[in-house]
């Protein structure tokens, strides 16, 4: 029967509700006794709100994780991060390896859809080379953090806290177990920590599509349209925003103007990095000036890219409405990168998803105006949109919710993760294509 049920839904839907359900296990896990430190487990709501934060790879968190849970309750907020990072049909493809099962073809069409993967072909083995991408990324950032750790506190707490954080910031998760809603403020200037976090948050917002086309690199020698167009807005959106944090925050006496310069980089370039959904920091957010608040609200909205464990409308959407908007001014038709051609399909679902996107945050932050009065508008639509792009950062307002305004930032964080054309094609009847077109007609613009 369930079979039957799972070959009738299409991707988009079997996406939706394997989410949905991952949730469901964890609030179910985070509400029992044994979870929390008090011994009495946490409420329905905030468990409901943690588990989808730690499923959706968000970090928004209503209760601190470091205070909060016991080692058991910590264990399935991470187990969580790492199925919702990598999704969960990766995991369902590993435990079929593992048992010596066929992946069907339907399955292998919400592999694609939960990658964003172009086709079909080779799906199976860019799974594989998920999991040793991730093995591989995650053990190393792990021994690195523990041996850093290990000089602040005992050795196996130092190897508990250096792997949890590797697994948290790879799958931009932005969990930390510091304790005290301090994130990691502590290490501000420790170029260890900080290139390492970097490093994990980078690569695990870059997408696995890329991260394979350049593990083949040496051999193909050719990177794709996908992978160029990622790589360079990455790249112009990190420095271009550690410059201006650095320029915006640099006579801040309570973020950088007490550190070196070398401080001042690393916290500039730490706060660059993590609104590409990553969520940890190692400056206080509030402390922030409000012209910085503004364009990490920016970088937040753009988030990381396609196939990756990042949320946001992605870096190639965004590269896509900017090529649009460059191709109209020049008076071209078409729109171009690295000589090639957009679709002008690929041009039409970059302004659905951006269009509502700025519709779910617009409503969201209208709504969270009515149920959290007194609160500033700029705290209220920051925490929309580091909801809605499952990154994680916060001005202080998650902790202080009302019990409404935890239910809408847990309906936007699921609609983040999941996507939002994602889940409207999961809400819409079964789409039909036309077999005519009408006549065309014109309308004035501008």
């Amino acid at each position: 029967m369930r079979s039957k049920l799972f070959y009738r839904m299409d991707p988009p839907k079997v996406l939706v509700f394997g989410f949905g359900a991952i949730i469901l296990l964890g609030t179910l896990l985070l509400s029992l006794p044994a979870s929390t430190v008090d011994g009495k487990g946490l409420p329905i709501l905030d468990a409901l709100f943690t588990a989808t934060s730690a499923t959706c790879v968000t970090g928004l968190v209503v209760v601190d994780t470091g205070d909060t849970f016991t080692r058991f309750g910590e264990m399935v907020i991470l187990s969580m991060i790492q199925v919702g990072g990598l999704g969960f049909m990766s995991f369902a493809t590993l435990l079929a390896f593992i048992l010596g099962k066929r992946i069907s073809f339907k399955e292998r069409l919400i592999i694609q859809e939960s990658l964003n993967n172009e086709t079909v072909e080779g799906i199976v083995r860019l799974v594989k080379r998920i999991f040793l991408f991730t093995a591989v990324i995650e053990i190393t950032g792990g021994i690195i953090l523990t041996l850093r750790f290990s000089q602040d506190m005992a050795a196996g707490k130092a190897i508990y806290f250096g792997f949890f954080h590797a697994v948290s910031n790879f799958n931009n998760a932005g969990f930390d177990l510091m304790g005290g809603f301090k994130g990691l403020t502590a290490y501000a200037e420790d170029p260890i920590v900080n290139i390492t976090m970097i490093t994990l948050i980078s690569l695990g917002g870059i997408g696995f599509i890329v991260m394979n086309e350049l593990f083949d690199y040496r051999k193909t020698r050719r990177l794709s349209l996908h992978s160029k167009i990622v790589l360079a807005l990455s790249a112009i959106l990190v420095f271009g925003g550690a410059l201006l944090i650095f320029i915006l925050e640099f006579n801040n006496p309570s973020t950088l103007k007490p550190m070196t310069l070398t401080g001042k980089i690393f916290g500039a370039f730490y706060q660059a990095v993590t609104p590409r959904t990553a969520g940890s920091n190692t400056l206080n957010i509030p402390d922030l000036k409000q012209s910085t608040l503004f364009l990490i609200i920016f970088l937040m909205f753009i988030g990381a890219s396609p196939g990756s464990t990042g949320g946001g409308i992605k870096t190639t959407t965004f590269a896509v409405l900017i090529g649009a908007v460059k191709s109209q001014i020049r008076g071209r038709e078409d729109v171009t990168f690295f000589g090639r051609r957009m679709d002008h399909t690929i041009i039409s679902k970059s302004l659905t998803v951006t269009l509502i996107s700025l519709f779910l945050i617009g409503l969201v932050t209208m709504v969270l105006t009515i149920t959290e009065p007194g609160k500033e508008f700029l705290m209220i639509f920051f925490e929309t949109v580091s909801a809605f792009s499952t990154v994680g950062l916060s001005m202080g307002l998650t902790p202080e919710l009302s019990l409404y305004g935890k239910i809408l930032i847990t309906i936007t964080m699921f609609a983040g993760r999941v996507g939002p054309l994602t889940l409207a094609y999961a809400i819409a009847k079964k789409r039909k294509e036309d077999h005519y077109r009408y006549p065309a007609g014109k309308v004035m613009i501008g």
